[in-house]
């Protein structure tokens, strides 16, 4: 298609983004969006912003490209106990775009969207000479107090994980172009689901209300277990005993260790899990597991919070651990 041929921005909008705005986004017709939260509740906001070939490669499916820049800010709203209420979209795109493109984004966008009942209610759209720039703000909606922070964890709580951990991390290198030599010993099975953990993370939003209920603190694991660990601590100021080897691996994340051993601290440091991460009071942890089940979504204890502030002790493997690099940092 020719820049001719391609629809100007107020059409682009009109056909293809007008149709994922809930009542919020007025059509998508005015200068702002419009959101009413309930009488006795509070707001919350998240921001994520993704680069092409920093966050995503440029060739990746578009609608994977939509999924994702939704899913890792619902991962951010689902780790503080909030119900999404909307979000809003930032997209830059190159020069090179096409209508075909935005037709399978946003149809990956509006999947998750619909799905979450996140509907999309403002944004801007602009070009670029630079790469494709997405960046999408999300608001969520929580009891007034009642926001999971990252402060809060006491000692003598648990600490817990959902899901599995490391798949995303080794999934980026089984879907990436420069496949190391490990991927070979998986099966077409097991290389799928990784890349797909990779491609389309599944944000915890079904937790949302039990972490309100039962959890100190609370975060989703974006940059590595490892390092989202020690955030959380920092800001509660206290530290934590944790056991490597009860933290839960999928099917083929343990497939890939044993063709890989070393490849452990990749995926505990790697990131791109959307997982949550949390300290819960020993009392509330059947509460909130039995909760996490009524949804099938796995809650698994790995350690304990102490109180000496910033001291973080890893055993595994039959003896102490420690890791040359804590997480993945843009900087």
């Amino acid at each position: 298609m020719t820049d001719n041929q391609r629809p100007g921005e107020f059409e682009l909008i009109e056909r293809h983004f007008a149709p994922l705005a809930g009542p919020g986004g007025l059509g998508l017709l005015d200068d702002a969006g419009l959101l009413r939260p309930g009488r006795g509740y509070e707001v919350v906001v998240t921001a994520d912003a993704l680069v092409a070939g920093v966050h995503f490669f440029p060739d990746d499916p578009p609608a994977a490209i939509g999924w994702k820049a939704l899913a890792v800010n619902l991962s951010d709203l689902a780790a503080k106990g909030a119900r999404s209420e909307g979000f809003v979209l930032t997209i830059a795109l190159p020069r090179d775009w096409t209508e075909g493109w935005i037709v399978d984004f946003a149809a990956g966008l509006g999947k998750l969207a619909r799905q979450a009942g996140c509907p999309l209610i403002g944004g801007d759209t602009v070009s670029t000479a630079g790469p494709l720039t997405l960046s999408i703000t999300a608001f969520g909606t929580v009891p007034a107090g009642r926001m999971v922070r990252r402060a809060g964890a006491k000692a003598g709580d648990l600490v817990l994980v959902s899901g599995t951990i490391g798949d995303g991390a080794l999934g980026l290198k089984v879907h990436g172009p420069d496949k190391p030599e490990w991927v070979a010993a998986l099966d077409s099975g097991q290389r799928d689901f990784l890349a797909d953990r990779y491609l389309h993370p599944q944000p915890r939003t079904l937790l949302a209300e039990a972490l309100q209920r039962h959890a100190s603190a609370a975060m989703d694991i974006s940059d590595g277990l490892v390092g989202d660990l020690a955030k959380l601590l920092k800001t509660s100021n206290v530290g934590a005993e944790i056991n490597l080897d009860a933290v839960p691996l999928s099917a083929p994340a343990r497939a890939v260790l044993m063709a890989a051993p070393a490849l452990a601290e990749l995926a505990w440091t790697g990131g791109d899990d959307y997982e949550i991460l949390c300290a819960v009071p020993e009392g509330d942890y059947s509460a909130l597991a039995a909760a996490a089940a009524e949804h099938s979504v796995p809650l698994t204890p790995i350690g304990r919070i102490i109180p000496e502030a910033g001291a973080v002790r890893y055993s595994g493997r039959g003896g102490a651990q420690g890791f040359a690099r804590g997480s993945f940092s843009h900087f």
